[in-house]
């Protein structure tokens, strides 16, 4: 344990939640109304498995290089998914989690001779958050903004294919910031927080919820020296519960179904 709390490492981490939820906020939002709740997982698993082909051929771990293959790889997966949503949509659920499934073991099989494969994986799924510095964050900011504008400018017009591209960009932007666990805890637990909540106080309070998860889990961190990706997760749970039902518990402010 240590009592030491450095903002030279604690605020690029901030900034880096704040980033990621400035997207998966909506973007869970959506997932939620679609039912296609473990498509963040795949995508997300699909971009690291572009990450971790890159590196197999040499390629630099934040070159441009290893950018486009992932965002190829979360695109080519996206419009896969969009396509058997129209072909499948009884199954479209199902057909994402063998995505998933096969992204992952892939990632194994190429990982297989890599003495560091391990620590790869964990590095994708689990994130190293505190590691990540502002010069970092710019072009991912740049990136967001951009997402965001065709978000909230197209609004509910934006076509099916459109949004799993939005997605697609933002997810591979996330996972190699803030990891696999992190991506699926942003984009799902603020939005099944505030799902009863009137539509105008939904995006918010889902925004509140997220940026205290990422302050209390950094926080808890820093000073106890625990992995920051896991007790993110788990401060973000422990507030999404509490701000769900804890105003049933108020005479006259229970929420109706």
């Amino acid at each position: 344990m240590t009592s030491s709390f450095d903002w030279q490492i604690a605020g690029p981490a901030l900034v880096a939640g704040m980033l990621v939820l400035s997207t998966h906020v909506p973007l869970g939002r959506r997932v939620l109304e679609r039912g296609i709740i473990f498509i963040d997982l795949a995508i997300a698993q699909v971009a690291g498995l572009g990450v971790i082909a890159a590196d197999n051929m040499g390629w630099e771990g934040h070159g441009w290089e290893v950018q486009l293959v992932a965002v190829a790889a979360a695109m080519t997966a996206a419009l896969g998914l969009n396509l058997m949503e129209k072909l499948w949509p009884e199954i479209q659920e199902a057909l994402i989690g063998v995505l998933f499934v096969l992204a992952a073991t892939a990632s194994v099989l190429l990982l297989a001779d890599n003495p560091h494969g391990g620590d790869h994986l964990k590095d994708l799924l689990v994130g190293q958050i505190l590691w990540v510095d502002y010069a970092q964050l710019l072009p991912i900011a740049l990136v967001y903004a951009l997402l965001l504008a065709c978000w909230f400018g197209l609004g509910k017009s934006m076509p099916a294919v459109g949004f799993y591209l939005v997605f697609s960009v933002a997810i591979t932007a996330s996972v190699q910031l803030v990891g696999v666990y992190l991506v699926f805890s942003s984009l799902i637990i603020p939005a099944l927080a505030t799902r009863k909540l009137p539509p105008h106080r939904q995006l918010a309070a889902a925004w509140a919820i997220g940026l205290a998860g990422y302050v209390g889990g950094i926080s808890l961190s820093m000073v106890f020296d625990y992995p920051t990706g896991a007790l993110i997760v788990w401060a973000m749970t422990v507030i999404a519960i509490a701000s769900a039902w804890l105003p049933t518990l108020v005479p006259g402010k229970a929420r109706t179904a």
